[in-house]
């Protein structure tokens, strides 16, 4: 088994930073990808941002320039660093990981239950 559990959220004012994490534990022996995802109330899922395990990065044109990804390899641990933030960024943000539990060249994909980020005065 495999759990993604993400934590940090919030209530912030706009132009506020939050810092959300998200701790992979379980069967896993090793972590493709991990990255960030949201959705707002009554629109779909999107990412915001990912990480390559190599270090690679990608994100959203929405948060570019305000939001950066990094992860902690040997923790297994991704963040999200959110500053100037805007009451458009409210929705619930989702950590997801593409992993493989054995040496097998076989990805599973997880997610975590979502955290709650709120940007309003």
């Amino acid at each position: 088994q495999v759990q993604l559990v993400e934590s940090g959220g919030g209530l912030v004012q706009p132009g506020g930073s939050l810092r959300l994490s998200c701790v992979a534990s379980g069967n896993i022996f090793s972590i493709n990808v991990m990255g960030w995802y949201r959705q707002a109330p009554g629109k779909q899922r999107e990412l915001v941002a990912r990480i390559i395990s190599g270090g690679s990065t990608n994100y959203a044109d929405s948060v570019k320039g305000r939001f950066t990804i990094s992860r902690d390899n040997a923790k297994n641990t991704v963040y999200l660093q959110m500053n100037s933030l805007k009451p458009e960024d409210t929705a619930v943000y989702y950590c997801n990981a593409d992993l493989q539990r054995t040496p097998r060249p076989t990805s599973y994909n997880y997610w975590g239950q979502g955290t709650q980020v709120t940007v309003s005065s």
